[in-house]
């Protein structure tokens, strides 16, 4: 099972860097209210790569990825016309979907993966979709699909499991 541990300033420092990776194989650097997200993405690369997380990605920014060697980039659903900038590149793209259309299209534009959205309450998300469109998303795709959203205990991420999600994304699990 893919776990995917998201920052979120709010919750997050470098030396946190070091507990996150004995439960997630895969990290983003997320944060949308750094006026110097370049540095601190430079800061965090550096640390996470100490670590061995099978992925370590960059938000949004496919150049500043791309300058900083980081081959691996997680789009918005905004971004979705996008993924084939990235994939002149030769990232690894994970796209955000909250819907079977932005998901179908996210496939079909070349997305490596997907995080489906929100699968349980989380705050400021708007309203859960519970895990019935992630089981019938799941009959559709052909490309890892990964739970995000409201993700925080271990009964949610057997719950996850069981609807046969690739694996979970979530903030709050890795603190």
């Amino acid at each position: 099972m893919i776990k995917y541990a998201i920052t979120d300033p709010k919750y997050f420092t470098l030396n946190s860097i070091k507990d996150i990776s004995q439960n997630a194989n895969m990290i983003l650097f997320r944060d949308k209210s750094t006026t110097n997200y370049s540095q601190k993405a430079l800061e965090f690369i550096k640390e996470a790569q100490k670590y061995n997380f099978d992925k370590i990605l960059l938000h949004q920014d496919i150049d500043l990825a791309n300058r900083l060697n980081i081959n691996n980039i997680h789009l918005t659903s905004t971004q979705i016309d996008d993924i084939p900038k990235a994939k002149k590149l030769n990232m690894f793209v994970v796209v955000s979907t909250h819907s079977k259309e932005e998901a179908l299209k996210a496939q079909k534009m070349g997305a490596n993966m997907i995080t489906f959205s929100p699968i349980f309450d989380t705050p400021n998300k708007g309203k859960a979709v519970g895990l019935a469109p992630l089981k019938e998303l799941k009959k559709i795709i052909n490309i890892p699909i990964i739970a995000l959203g409201g993700i925080t205990t271990s009964k949610h991420i057997k719950l996850i499991n069981k609807s046969g999600a690739d694996g979970f994304a979530s903030i709050r699990y890795f603190i």
